[in-house]
């Protein structure tokens, strides 16, 4: 009897891709029923006989049970028809045990081939294939009880380095995950952030904007020279005031008065981190300080801060800047010095209440011609609200920033500064950034706080140039940022810049600074968004560990059937449905929902 014929007769059983059938009729097309009684016109070379019947019904193919394990002993090695192994198996050949049989044969693990011709496997191949397909029921079963554990919100110890998969989808490093994929959630960071919420692996209120741009977590781990012996002006008898906000780590600039002349006095950076150093290398890949509610992420080491920041030592040293103005508030004279200087650390609050005696009114009286050409000039008012924030022992603490006299104080000056350091660099032909901004295409003078929102959103951003250009926002012919070169690295290349005249070295050409600026900015500007998202991730946590949260607001733009709301005591401007509304109008409202993974929060107006 031969399982080979080409047109099988009516009620043989065939193989049909993977599954057993019943022929009906024949002819140039075969008629077949499969499983299920639907039947099916196929062609001869579509279909593999299996036994040439009778079969009276697919039916009668029930389970077998037969002596499998004495036939592949006997067989193993070997080559074998299906025949003779439904024969070996059950000790005859009829549908069922040909049927049967074949399932084995599918199944692969003790023989494979075809009808005609089936191999059985030898015991190594078995016994690997066995262990091998153990193996994976394992790790179905396993990934099965995981799944589980994910549904319910419950990850056992072993979960957190499967859950690194969805913590790189979460931080944008990769674009698929298996484990979102078996959940049945759309492959995106946000749904991957929501999902480590869910299971534990990340807690409610965590950050991932930093690491989702891909910005260092630590201060960079490099060793730092000692600072050179060199002549330094010694001006340790002049007191010196570094004032900062409460709490400040990186204190870089401080204020002198000298008769008729301001110092400005700043951390010596350039001093330690010489040009194309590790140091320096390093700083300019960071661009500047991450400054985070969190935690502050330094480009350059603690120790160089330690060292050099003004006042945390008895005596720093200092690149210093003196300057006198004349009564239309023009530089008239710029010196700038390798100095030793003996700094008071103080607050813009305790400074505030000391502007009307000794050193800080004449301060104050020195740099106000300064300030009064700045804004003859166009400088912007613009006061929009400010807050500062920061999470303290896992508490978000947002406070804000009152607009104080001292802090003005303190900024004219670091600006005189920047435009002295421009001077002093022009004048010399030391090529360095020059600080520019271009003007709106209409200069106004807002006076409101409407006014103020919709005149800065016509600026046009800062940037950094190889010639100077006017600076349109502070009301500066030229200008560069020299006074924080603890924390910026464009200050930094300025200082070093500066150095090498001072020090009779030749200074960087003009292509190298370009080319260091532009890596540095790039770098900085991704800071600037981390941290301009990290803001607004914990004023939404502040929000939503307050469901009863009740402020004002007020309108400063008009969109389609929405408005634009400030909250002054956030920072923070949303959108309201609001149809009828006059700019500048305060309205009650309070938050609705807070969805810290996809960044909404949607409000609601009370009156």
């Amino acid at each position: 009897m031969t399982i080979h014929q080409v047109n099988p007769r009516p009620d043989s059983l065939v193989l049909y891709k993977v599954h057993p059938a019943r022929v009906l009729t024949t002819g140039e097309k075969i008629e077949i029923e499969l499983e299920g009684g639907q039947t099916k016109r196929v062609r001869p070379k579509d279909i593999t006989l299996l036994h040439p019947g009778p079969l009276r019904s697919l039916g009668e193919l029930g389970p077998r049970v037969g002596e499998l394990d004495a036939a592949w002993e006997l067989l193993e090695g070997g080559e074998t028809s299906l025949k003779e192994l439904a024969e070996l198996m059950f000790d005859e050949f009829s549908p069922a045990t040909a049927w049967a049989a074949w399932q084995q044969v599918a199944e692969g693990l003790h023989f494979t081939g075809s009808p005609a011709a089936v191999r059985a496997r030898t015991r190594a191949e078995v016994d690997q294939d066995r262990t091998q397909r153990d193996a994976k029921a394992a790790a179905e079963r396993d990934w099965t009880a995981f799944l589980a554990r994910m549904e319910q919100a419950r990850p056992a110890a072993e979960d957190r380095e499967r859950l690194a998969e969805v913590e790189r989808l979460a931080l944008g490093r990769s674009e698929r995950s298996r484990i979102l994929q078996a959940l049945g959630h759309q492959e995106t960071p946000e749904n991957a952030h929501r999902a480590l919420i869910q299971v534990g692996q990340w807690a409610p209120e965590h950050n991932p904007y930093p690491a989702r741009q891909g910005l260092p977590e630590a201060d960079p781990e490099l060793p730092v020279p000692e600072l050179p012996a060199e002549d330094r002006l010694d001006l340790t008898h002049l007191p010196a005031y570094a004032i900062d906000d409460e709490g400040n780590q990186d204190p870089d600039d401080a204020l002198s008065l000298d008769g008729d002349r301001l110092w400005v006095h700043v951390a010596d950076v350039a001093a330690l981190v010489e040009p194309d150093s590790d140091l320096d290398r390093e700083a300019r890949a960071r661009g500047s300080n991450q400054y985070l509610p969190e935690r502050i992420v330094n480009m350059l080491p603690e120790a160089v801060t330690l060292r050099l920041g003004l006042g945390l030592q008895s005596v720093s040293p200092a690149l210093s800047f003196a300057m006198r103005l004349t009564p239309e508030g023009e530089l008239a004279e710029v010196e700038v010095h390798r100095t030793w200087v003996r700094v008071e650390r103080t607050t813009y609050e305790a400074v505030e209440a000391r502007l009307d005696e000794g050193p800080f009114a004449p301060l104050a009286a020195l740099v106000e011609p300064f300030r009064r050409r700045r804004h003859a000039n166009d400088a912007a008012g613009i006061e929009l609200p400010e807050v500062s924030v920061r999470v303290r022992d896992g508490e978000v603490v947002i406070r804000p920033l009152p607009r104080l006299a001292s802090r003005a104080l303190v900024t004219d000056a670091m600006l005189m500064a920047g435009e002295a350091a421009a001077r002093f660099c022009l004048e010399r032909s030391i090529p360095i950034p020059f600080a520019t901004q271009p003007a709106p295409d209409k200069v106004e003078t807002p006076a409101d706080l409407a006014a103020m929102y919709a005149y800065r959103r016509r600026f046009k951003p800062t940037r950094m140039l190889g010639a100077p250009e006017p600076h349109f926002g502070l009301g500066l012919p030229i200008y560069t940022r020299a006074t924080s070169p603890l924390r910026r690295y464009s200050d930094l290349l300025v200082h070093q810049q500066i150095r090498a005249r001072l020090t009779g070295v030749e200074p960087l050409d003009a292509e190298t600074v370009a080319t260091r600026v532009g890596e540095a900015e790039v770098a900085a500007a991704v800071v600037r968004r981390s941290e301009r998202l990290s803001n607004q991730h914990w004023k939404l946590v502040w929000l939503r560990h307050r469901p009863k949260w009740r402020g004002e607001g007020v309108v400063v733009d008009k969109e389609e059937r929405k408005a634009v709301v400030l909250i002054p005591e956030l920072a923070m401007d949303v959108r309201v449905r609001l149809t009828q509304a006059e700019l500048n109008a305060r309205v009650r409202l309070s938050a609705r929902e807070i969805d810290l993974p996809t960044f909404d929060a949607s409000f609601r107006i009370l009156d």
